[in-house]
Formats: C-alpha cells, sequence, structure tokens
C-alpha cells in the first residue's frame, strides 16, 4: 500500500514539473515572439523604474520623477505577470519614440520649466545615485540620471550636481529583428541641479541604427557573457575544486574513522555475544532500548519534515528548470513565478511527509499536526511580508504589492496550496505505513550521563554547519551579488554542482556526529541530527551580516530590512531543507547500525 501510494506520488509530481516547464517555456516563447518590423513600424519602449543604484530593493515609479510625460493618448500600463509584479517592475509608456530604422538627432522631448521643488527631487536622485531601467522590445538598457562633481575651483568642499538631458540610443538590427540596444549620455549635455531655484531643461534625443550578423537567437547572450568571461570561470571552478578537495579530505577522514571504529564495535559486540552473555553493554550497542523512543514534540517535528521535504522538492524542480533554460537573463519575473506556482503544487509533498511520519510515530492528532505543517513556513514568511510590504507602502515604493497581486497570491494559497496540502495529509494519514525500528524500545528510558560542554547542541551545530558552509562560501558571494545587486548569474550547471555538495556533506557531518553522540550513550539523537543538520542556514545568516556591511554599499531602513527580513525567511528554509536531509540520513545509519548487531 504504502508503495503504490509512493508511486502515484512521484506520478504526481513529475505531471506537475511538466507542466511547470511546459508553462515557463511558454511564457519565455511568447516573449520571444512577434518581433518582426518593417521601417518605420513603431517598437515598443517602456520606462520601468529608477533608484539608488547600492539599494537593489529601493526602486520607484520612473515618473515619480518629474521626467517629460508621453502624451495622454500614448500613455498606458503594460500588463505584467505575477512574477514581474513581485518582482517590483512597473513598466509604463516612454515618452520617446524609436521606430525601426528610423533615425533621429537631437529630437525635443519636451521643454520643462523645472520648479525649485522639482529641482530638489532630481538633485537627491542625483546625489543618491539613482539609475533609471527601460525595455526596448523586452531588451533591457539603464543609465544614471546625473552625475556630482566636486568645484576644485570655487570651494572644494562644494559638490555641484548635474542632470543628464540628452540620451543617444544605438540599436543593432538584423533584417527585421531587433538585436541589441544600448544607451548612453551626453556628458555635455547638463542642467545644473546645485541650487534650488527655476531651470529650463530641454530633454532630447539621439536614435542610431546599426546593421549586425547577430541572429535573433543568441541576442540575450550578451546579458550572460559576463558571468561566462574566463576569469570568472575561473574563479568558480577553483570554488568547486576547493570544495571538493575540501570535503573529500574531511569526509574521507572522517569516514576511515567511523567505518574504522564501527568495524571494531561490530566485532566486540560480536565477541561479546559469544563470550559473555551477562556482560554489561557499553557504547551504542548500550542504549539500543532508547535509541528509537520517538522524540518530544513529535508534531512539531514531523512538521519541520514535511516542510523541508517540500522546500528540498522545490530546490530541485527550480533546478531542473534552470538547467533547461528558463531563467535566461531578464526574463523579467520568471522565477517569482516559477516559486509560486512550484511552492502551491508541492504543498502536497509536505502534507503527505508529515501525515505519514506523524502517524508513523503514533500520533493521533493528525488534523493539528496538518494545520502546523502549513503554516510552519508559511506563517513567518507571511508575517515577514507584512512588515516589509507596509515599509514599502511607507516608501512608496515599486516593492509594494498591489492589493489585487495580494488578492491573487491569498486565491493561490486557498484555492491550490491549502486543499494539496490536506489531499496530501489525508494520503500520508491512509498510507499505513509502520515505523521501522530493529530493535525493541524499552518502557523507561534511560538515564543520559553527564557530558562534556563541547557535546551539547549549540557547539555539536557550530561544528556540523561549519564544513557544509565552508564549502559554499565563494559561490555564496556571486549568487548574493545577484540577488542583492546587479550582477548577471546563469553558471547554474555549476550551482547544481555546489548544491550536491552541500547535500552530501550535511549528511555525512550529521551522521558522524550522530554516531559520536550515541557512543557517549546519549540516546535523544533525533532533534539533535535535525538541528546540526540545519545549522548551515545559521552559518548563512552569518555570512549574511558580513556581506551587508563589508562587500556591498546598501543603506537606508527599506533596504536594509528588506535585505536581513527575508534572508532570514531563505536561511530559515535552509534550516529546515538542511534539517531534513541531516535526519533522514541520520535515521538510515542508526537503522543500519543496530540491524546489524544482535540486541536482547
Amino acid at each position: 500500500m504504502c508503495v503504490k501510494m509512493e508511486s502515484k506520488m512521484c506520478a504526481q509530481f513529475l505531471a506537475i514539473l511538466l507542466i511547470t516547464i511546459s508553462g515557463c517555456v511558454s511564457q519565455v516563447r511568447s516573449s520571444a515572439s512577434n518581433h518582426k518590423y518593417k521601417s518605420n513600424d513603431p517598437v515598443p519602449l517602456y520606462v520601468n523604474k529608477v533608484g539608488p543604484f547600492q539599494n537593489p530593493s529601493e526602486t520607484y515609479r520612473y515618473f515619480d520623477l518629474p521626467f517629460c510625460m508621453p502624451a495622454s493618448t500614448q500613455w498606458h500600463d503594460k500588463p505584467e505577470a505575477l512574477g514581474e509584479v513581485l518582482n517590483g517592475d512597473r513598466l509604463v509608456s516612454a515618452p520617446y519614440e524609436l521606430n525601426f530604422l528610423v533615425e533621429k538627432d537631437s529630437e525635443t522631448v519636451c521643454k520643462k520649466k523645472l520648479t525649485p521643488q522639482e529641482v530638489s527631487k532630481f538633485r537627491s536622485a542625483v546625489a543618491k545615485d539613482y539609475y533609471f531601467q527601460m525595455y526596448y522590445d523586452d531588451l533591457p538598457l539603464w543609465g544614471f540620471l546625473g552625475k556630482a562633481e566636486k568645484d576644485a575651483k570655487a570651494d572644494p568642499s562644494e559638490t555641484k550636481y548635474y542632470l543628464f538631458k540628452h540620451l543617444h540610443f544605438e540599436i543593432l538590427y538584423n533584417k527585421d529583428r531587433v538585436i541589441e540596444v544600448n544607451v548612453r549620455t551626453d556628458p555635455n549635455a547638463l542642467v545644473d541641479l546645485t541650487e534650488d531655484k527655476e531651470v529650463l531643461a530641454d530633454f532630447m534625443y539621439t536614435v542610431k541604427w546599426k546593421e549586425t550578423d547577430t541572429p535573433f537567437e543568441k541576442r540575450m547572450d550578451k546579458y550572460s557573457q559576463s558571468s561566462n568571461m574566463p576569469h570568472h570561470l575561473e574563479i568558480h571552478w577553483f570554488s568547486i575544486i576547493n570544495s571538493c578537495v575540501t570535503v573529500l579530505l574531511l569526509t574521507g577522514f572522517l569516514a576511515t574513522i567511523l567505518m574504522r571504529v564501527l568495524k571494531n564495535d561490530f566485532v566486540k559486540y560480536a565477541h561479546d555475544e559469544e563470550t559473555a552473555e551477562d556482560q554489561e553493554e557499553t557504547g551504542w550497542k548500550y542504549i539500543h532500548g532508547d535509541v528509537f523512543r520517538y522524540p518530544k514534540y513529535k508534531s512539531v517535528f514531523a512538521a519541520a519534515l514535511g516542510s523541508g521535504s517540500q522546500l528540498f522538492a522545490i530546490a530541485i524542480l527550480v533546478f531542473m528548470l534552470a538547467l533547461v533554460g528558463v531563467f535566461y537573463p531578464y526574463n523579467r519575473g520568471a522565477l517569482f513565478t516559477a516559486l509560486v506556482v512550484i511552492y502551491a503544487l508541492t504543498s502536497g509533498v509536505a502534507g503527505y511527509t508529515a501525515a505519514s511520519f506523524y502517524c508513523q510515530l503514533e500520533g493521533t492528532n493528525w488534523v493539528r499536526n496538518l494545520l502546523l505543517t502549513g503554516s510552519l513556513f508559511c506563517g513567518p514568511l507571511f508575517l515577514t511580508f507584512c512588515f516589509l510590504n507596509t515599509v514599502a507602502i511607507a516608501y512608496n515604493a515599486t516593492a509594494a504589492l498591489p492589493f489585487g497581486t495580494i488578492v491573487v497570491i491569498v486565491l493561490i494559497w486557498l484555492l491550490v496550496t491549502s486543499p494539496l496540502l490536506v489531499l496530501g495529509g489525508i494520503a500520508g494519514k491512509n498510507s499505513k505505513a509502520e515505523f521501522q525500528a530493529p530493535v525493541r524500545t524499552t518502557k523507561y528510558p534511560r538515564e543520559i550521563p553527564p557530558l562534556p560542554w563541547y557535546r551539547g547542541t549549540l557547539p555539536q551545530m557550530a561544528m556540523a554547519g561549519f564544513l557544509p558552509f565552508s564549502a559554499i562560501y565563494i559561490e555564496l558571494y556571486y549568487i548574493f551579488a545577484s540577488v542583492w545587486g546587479h550582477r548577471i548569474y546563469t553558471i547554474y550547471s555549476i550551482l547544481f554542482i555546489v548544491f550536491i555538495i552541500l547535500l552530501i556533506v550535511t549528511a555525512f557531518i550529521t551522521v558522524a556526529l550522530t554516531y559520536f553522540q550515541l557512543a557517549a550513550e546519549d540516546h535523544a539523537w533525533w532533534w539533535r541530527a535535525f538541528l546540526c543538520g540545519g545549522s548551515t542556514g545559521l552559518f548563512i545568516y552569518g555570512y549574511c551580516l558580513y556581506y551587508y556591511y563589508a562587500r556591498s554599499d546598501m543603506n537606508g531602513f527599506m533596504q536594509t530590512s528588506f535585505f536581513f527580513g527575508y534572508m532570514a525567511c531563505i536561511c530559515y528554509g535552509f534550516f529546515l531543507m538542511l534539517g531534513t536531509v541531516g535526519f533522514r540520513a541520520s535515521l538510515f545509519f542508526v537503522r543500519h547500525i543496530y540491524r546489524s548487531i544482535k540486541c536482547e
């Protein structure tokens, strides 16, 4: 019955994967279609957002600054997918006309008299190093709003602020397709913003077209070249080789010791059984009657395993989508869309795993366990989102989700996530799987002997988390620079290898620490194995502090709260996922060693 149920679940997951991939790929294909133009055809140009370059989460609508507005007949918002809204994109028609193959020279957008308040707005933006982002035929382009200069002749301490008023667009085409677009600012066409006084600004733009041989299918390759440059690849491969060598040496050393000690234990226990049946048992065999005693708070424990299993499934599915090329650079919101859809569709994994394991532990209130499973990860994430969305609303930033988007997410949770969680829980409850303990559990637990301080939970967690973290910390910088910066990350194959190394090291170090714990006659290993496995998440959060203060220029309350708030949720997810991996590996190991000896 259990095997049959698991095969059904596997078939369901494969179907989910195919649906997700086909949906995301269709989104990619739809965005890459309808790009053929004739001479003088209008090509869609949208302005997206502006914001401080060092604060990637703090972005605002383009027209929050007093730029030239498009004509009322041309003004419209671009319809956006769920992922684009979650990404903070707010695309609006631009005041520039860049028709296909039509060149323009110093075309005037508008002549605008800036009021002192508008000058102050622009000056504040230039002082904070604001950049703008646009999309031309779904190709991204960006530039800075202005520049700040020290006036060395007059007063070295005085800073003068200038706004760029002339944009130069250079567009490359191949027959009837737009291949590449670049924008640069004219350093000589400036508006002085230093003083709060009325200023007349002539906003202009120039358009040049050039032919290229680059095929349309390769027009996005330009944006991934930065991460594929030889010196970057060398660093990534050095990271992997360094991780592999470190992991092989340390795990090989531990494996040798562990296998030799286990072999000696098996020989010793077998010899004791032949020579002296009444001889007092020692070591991990001594606690065979307590090692499979169910843990405290088993409902929470089963819920943590369920949530961790779901997050593990999400990670694997997202990696599959990345490896087949769904997440190409600047595919706006594809990753967020995939995360929302996959999380909703894999909630059955959490329900099935949690309810099945909870019933194996002879739990009775499986409905409460299911509610706990559904809220264990979603609850903290929801509270964090409510706080951060309130902050974004207060800042009037594009990171603030519109009410309609929040309603859509709530409906997905109510109509997809919750029903699948319940269905998975019912399937897990009815699986009738029994906990496979190779030895009997005694009625009364043995007393755990006093242990030295370094065998406590916190020192063991520190030891367990350091080795997996050391295997991934070099790659972490590039991931952080991509998520919390403007660097592009496209080497998903290397990231997947690092992820596999992380899983292997986490499983192995947790197994080793579990053995040493049992050898010290400490039979409370269930929660310890989970906590030790998940402790890498705490190390990653510690790395967040280092990255924020030492490797980035992020500042301000909004950016700081977004960085530490969402990274806390991500690290908590890693804690649950790696904790599940560590416990499953330890459970397999403990079952194996107690099945290999004869216990009365």
